[in-house]
């Protein structure tokens, strides 16, 4: 059972600003099966009282395809697509950071000027913003430097640069100057009689969703809302062979090359797949964390609402040391690492507020269980969890 709760956040950890009513309604539901009640009736109550509904489950029924050099699962579909972020967060686009945008962004750089911008645009335009501040603030305080050198070779005075004050920008009063173009808009060129108006060919959305595989096997297998197309074979795949297919995407290259490898309970598919599922049933919301130098992140509610209270690394832990020294596969975290890499990826999230997590997956020892139960996901109940959660000791926060 997960031990993980919610923590109090300040203000600023939320997202959304203006569009946060337009957020929670489009975002509202949090998995991609939609469960319609019924009005209330006299054949409600009673069917209740026997433990009964008559609760209807809508299946979107999304299709994607799988690719093993990727380890991926595409979704072409601009409906499925769409659904699939919207309802749950599940995947990103390949042209996008996380939402599909793309197309948003052509239409909007084609037709508006960039005058609505995405949310991709607007996280890109505050980078900017704050790139500038801090080579204007440098200036500065390279210019007051300057003076107060200046003033010691002409008086012999000793001037201590100030960090702070008028002459030096700060968070608060820094606002970015407008851009030379928009100062002196170019003017409008005079239409020419014989000139014909360019024709701009349409737009076709190239961008699909990028699912993991951890993400597909979920939504194929839990939800049972994701059908996957072997792309070799153009045919749907069944749960046997997408279980398979998944686990032998994550094994080493052997020389030659073997069609059917032997499958091991350390495969990384199997060992984060257990930790996506234990937290996807707990209710939050698991995107990967490449970028905080973590293995997952994870979120209350999802990416547009609030930033991740999270961040997730997954130490396997081998039930039996020797089925680690006789396996084929070198599993990151498996071994002891060092303390100053465990402080390192610490301070990094602590700067973000996030608080980081060791997630330890026991391995079953293959003594103990027989191979052939790796043909079916029964073999997860195999696994087990558990949480190990580190804080950075900080004497000024933390007198009370």
């Amino acid at each position: 059972m997960s031990m993980i709760t919610p923590s109090g956040r300040g203000k600023g950890s939320y997202k959304g600003g203006a569009r946060k009513n337009d957020n929670n309604r489009i975002y509202a539901n949090p998995l991609p099966l939609l469960f319609i009640e019924p009005p209330p009736g006299p054949l409600r109550s009673v069917l209740g009282l026997l433990g009964l509904s008559l609760t209807e489950v809508v299946n979107p029924h999304c299709e994607g395809i799988f690719d093993p050099e990727t380890r991926s699962v595409w979704v072409s579909n601009a409906r499925d697509t769409m659904l699939l972020w919207q309802r749950g967060f599940f995947g990103k686009g390949d042209l996008s950071r996380s939402e599909p945008s793309w197309l948003a962004r052509q239409i909007n750089l084609r037709k508006m000027g960039g005058k609505q911008m995405t949310s991709e645009e607007v996280t890109a335009k505050r980078r900017a913003e704050r790139r500038q501040f801090k080579l204007d603030r440098a200036a500065a305080i390279a210019a007051v430097a300057a003076e107060a050198e200046a003033i010691f070779e002409a008086e012999g005075r000793v001037i201590k640069p100030a960090l702070s004050g008028p002459a030096i920008p700060s968070a608060a009063t820094w606002r970015p100057s407008p851009s030379p173009a928009a100062e002196t808009p170019l003017a409008p060129p005079s239409p020419e009689e014989d000139e014909e108006p360019i024709e701009l060919e349409p737009l076709v959305d190239v961008e699909h969703l990028q699912l993991t595989l951890q993400e597909a096997f979920f939504l194929a297998w839990t939800l049972d809302c994701l059908t996957i197309i072997d792309a070799q074979t153009n045919e749907a795949m069944t749960l046997k062979q997408l279980w398979t297919a998944c686990q032998v995407a994550h094994l080493p290259p052997s020389i030659p090359q073997n069609p059917n490898p032997p499958l091991q309970f350390d495969n990384p598919f199997l060992v984060n797949y257990v930790v996506y599922h234990h937290y996807r049933s707990l209710g939050w919301v698991v995107k990967g964390g490449i970028k905080f130098c973590v293995d997952y992140l994870l979120y209350k509610r999802g990416p547009v609402f609030t930033h991740a209270e999270f961040a997730m690394v997954v130490c396997p832990v081998y039930e039996d040391l020797e089925d680690q020294k006789t396996s084929s596969i070198d599993l990151q975290n498996s071994s002891p690492f060092a303390w100053s890499w465990l402080s390192t990826i610490n301070r990094v999230n602590s700067q973000v507020q996030k608080t980081l997590i060791l997630v330890y997956v026991t391995i079953p020892a293959r003594s103990r269980v027989p191979l052939d139960i790796l043909d079916s996901p029964a073999c997860l109940e195999r696994y087990s969890v558990r949480e190990v959660t580190l804080r950075r000791f900080i004497p000024a926060r933390m007198r009370d």
